[in-house]
């Protein structure tokens, strides 16, 4: 059984930067895939980017160019460096693992707060 934690989320001003974190438990992380979500308030589940196993990543187009995506597979580990934050980027962030089964994991989420 996998199991996923976030980190780093927080409330932050317009304009500002966080960068989340998602470490996985077991062994499968390097052959996995590596997605982020978040879930606003009233708002559907959105999936913002992911990365593959051979490290191809893909955004949607409402962070494209101010998310990036990363992965160390030394420490289990993927990352959500988000710059110029907007207020309208505030939402639960949550990480999903798809393993080669196509099995899908999920943390807990990490609330992201932008807000002056």
């Amino acid at each position: 059984q996998v199991q996923l934690v976030e980190s780093g989320g927080g409330l932050v001003q317009p304009g500002g930067s966080l960068r989340l974190s998602c470490v996985a438990s077991g062994s499968i992380f390097s052959s996995s895939a590596m997605h982020w979500y978040r879930q606003g308030s009233g708002k559907e589940r959105e999936l913002l980017a992911y990365i593959t196993r051979f490290g191809t990543t893909h955004y949607a187009d409402s962070v494209k160019g101010r998310f990036t995506i990363s992965r160390d597979n030394a420490e289990n580990t993927v990352y959500l460096q988000m710059n110029n934050l907007k207020v309208d980027d505030t939402a639960v962030y949550y990480c999903q693992l798809v393993d080669t089964s196509l099995n899908i994991y999920w943390g807990q989420g990490t609330q992201v707060t932008v807000s002056s």
